[in-house]
């Protein structure tokens, strides 16, 4: 596969960057939706998903009609897609959702900021790829600017941190095979996204039904699942597996940290959360260290 353009990668860039800001959104509205629509977390994930998952079956199937020629993935790819689902979708996002219910969003970002630094040490022996010094230095000052825009009493609990703890490490291993999986020629965004969340939306629903039963959402219940299933996950993520084509692990990993910058600016509009002196500090630092983690080409 050949090596993409500068312009290409920095398109790759932008469309990145356009995916974390819906990404972002979502966390006000999963808010929304446990504390107002009062549903549980792991069905409102398991509804979330499914519904995307239909959506993007759908569009496959309008395509297949309309005669586009699509890569027919093997059973090792669909393996490889069922197993990114599984991690990406079932434990990360299920993780996330507790985490959200059990304590403040912003002690869940916090702690998933930390995805950079894993990813850095990982990502170098799994998929063979170079990481500058520039890279290192960004991914140590996202950490040190989320440690200070958080700098104070979190509001953590304990069920909350082992949730959050168990999406971070879920989260830095998709970061990885997410890239792996994506940066085969053979392979589509589209299929990739339909099969693995698929997969992970399937193994949500039974964890749900199991700890929740049948659930009951309301309209507004439903209205903020259907708005998260089409644009903030279905589009959202197709998005996110087309700009993993040009972008490296840690590229992508350190963009998606752009996350803690939107939801702290989203929370103050839309939550009444407005920031302190070191909550803006933390931001230009993460501001910064996102920026160098992603300038990896001259």
């Amino acid at each position: 596969m050949s090596r993409p353009s500068h312009l290409d990668h920095r398109r790759a860039i932008a469309l990145a960057v356009l995916v974390t800001v819906l990404w972002s959104s979502s966390w006000v509205l999963i808010r929304f939706g446990l504390d107002d629509a009062d549903l549980p977390p792991i069905t409102f994930a398991g509804l979330r998903y499914g519904l995307a998952a239909i959506v993007l079956w759908a569009s496959l199937a309008v395509r297949a009609r309309r005669g586009d020629a699509l890569p027919r993935p093997s059973r090792r790819d669909l393996a490889a897609y069922a197993a990114l689902g599984l991690v990406f979708y079932g434990v990360t996002q299920g993780a996330q959702f507790v985490a959200i219910d059990r304590q403040p969003a912003a002690t869940t970002s916090l702690l998933l900021s930390l995805t950079p630094l894993i990813v850095a040490g990982v990502g170098v022996v799994a998929l063979g790829e170079t990481v500058t010094r520039r890279q290192i230095v960004g991914a140590l000052l996202v950490v040190g600017g989320a440690a200070l825009y958080l700098a104070g009493d979190l509001g953590a609990t304990t069920v909350g941190l082992v949730a959050a703890g168990i999406g971070l490490a879920a989260n830095a291993t998709s970061s990885i095979a997410g890239r792996s999986v994506n940066r085969r020629s053979t392979s589509s965004p589209l299929v990739v996204t339909t099969v693995s969340m698929t997969v992970g939306a399937i193994s949500l629903i039974v964890v749900g039904l199991v700890i929740d039963g049948a659930p009951t959402p309301s309209g507004e219940a439903i209205a903020i699942v259907g708005w998260l299933a089409v644009v903030n996950t279905a589009l959202a993520f197709t998005l996110w597996n087309v700009s993993l084509r040009s972008l490296t692990a840690v590229e992508s990993a350190g963009i998606n940290n752009l996350m803690l910058v939107q939801i702290a600016l989203l929370a103050w509009l839309f939550l009444d959360e407005a920031p302190g002196a070191f909550d803006l500090v933390g931001i230009v630092v993460v501001s910064a260290g996102v920026f160098l983690t992603q300038t990896r080409r001259r």
